[in-house]
């Protein structure tokens, strides 16, 4: 049924059927028994509960971030079965994102490649919408990413990085700091060492002063050498940071199968999906050797199917997060995905 769906939204726009379907979802799960019903077919069998940094997670799946930005769609992504979500990225003021078209499939390749440049709503927003979330009581876990607005200096992001860190403090499950979009200009310039240590350090130390911290990971990018990923580690470990997402998109378009001149006509953008797969796995490997097993990592990139899950698994990663995957599996991944396991 899905991949008819799929052929018939993709001959529109990426970013226009992302909205429609999910609201258009979000007014089925309106409706109580629709949305048990949904629910019901929707649900992975042979799930396990997890446990990680403390949380307790339905199920190992979860949805990336990027895919709900401003916290719009929980109720229709928790039916839909996923173990926890991850919000945003979320900055301290509202913006606009990048200029349209800023989303572009790759069939081929099962891929997409992004530019969104952070569109969301500002974290005063969102934090009342996670506020209004949290008087559900649901135990679907949820995760902040956070970022920095694109008119804030480099010097001046720490800045950025608390006030979403303080705003959401108190309804989100988990924090990730992202670094690693190539999307906003110089902000992976804050991948480096001592960028990295000022943001982290800074924000370990308002997570100490609360009375119950929250886990803190970094999400990197999987461009990254060698040296950049032990400078990473080496901090990790300095700060005792809880974890790393590995890994965001990429801006590499080596070895893709779609035509060269289409790639080149869409432009600059994160590539996500299955030609990031092997390279995040690389680095999810490397970090679990490197480290010794001591770094929880939520392995990111490439996931479809649950041989990618195990592949993952085996790699080192603790939890696994779907993005690209979803948009061509449909919303059934995880029920997919556990079916394999």
């Amino acid at each position: 049924m899905y991949p008819l769906i799929r052929s018939i939204f993709f001959r529109f726009s990426p970013e226009g059927v992302h909205y429609f379907s999910m609201n258009s979802f979000k007014t089925l799960c309106s409706i109580p028994f629709v949305r048990s019903i949904i629910g019901s077919s929707f649900a992975p069998a042979n799930t396990q509960p997890t446990s990680f940094l403390g949380l307790h997670f339905k199920n190992m799946v979860g949805l990336a971030a990027g895919f709900d930005k401003n916290a719009l769609y929980l109720r229709e992504l928790e039916t839909m079965g996923f173990g926890f979500v991850e919000i945003g990225t979320v900055t301290p003021k509202p913006q606009a994102g990048n200029d349209k078209p800023r989303l572009f499939r790759l069939p081929k390749d099962k891929a997409i490649i992004n530019r969104m440049g952070f569109n969301n709503d500002g974290v005063e927003v969102v934090a009342k919408r996670l506020q209004q979330w949290k008087a559900r009581k649901s135990n679907l876990i949820i995760g902040g990413n956070i970022g920095k607005n694109k008119v804030t200096p480099n010097e001046d992001a720490w800045k950025d990085y608390e006030i979403c860190f303080n705003s959401l403090f108190d309804y989100v499950d988990y924090f990730v700091v992202n670094v690693s979009s190539p999307n906003t200009p110089g902000l992976r310039e804050l991948q480096e060492k001592d960028s990295l240590r000022k943001i982290l350090s800074h924000l370990q130390t308002i997570n100490r002063q609360k009375a119950q911290a929250k886990p803190l990971l970094l999400k990197i990018a999987p461009d990254l050498t060698t040296s950049q990923i032990d400078d990473v580690i080496d901090l990790a470990m300095e700060i005792n940071l809880d974890g790393l997402v590995a890994t965001n998109t990429t801006i590499s378009r080596e070895g893709l199968v779609t035509d060269k001149a289409e790639v080149e006509a869409i432009g600059m953008g994160g590539l996500s999906g299955k030609p990031v797969q092997k390279r995040s796995t690389e680095v999810l490997q490397y970090i679990h050797d490197k480290s010794g097993g001591k770094i929880p990592v939520i392995a990111s990139g490439g996931i479809f199917t649950g041989a990618d899950v195990k592949e993952k698994l085996q790699a080192g990663a603790n939890l696994v997060q779907v993005w690209t995957g979803f948009i061509y599996e449909g919303p059934t991944i995880v029920k997919k995905i556990y079916k394999d396991l």
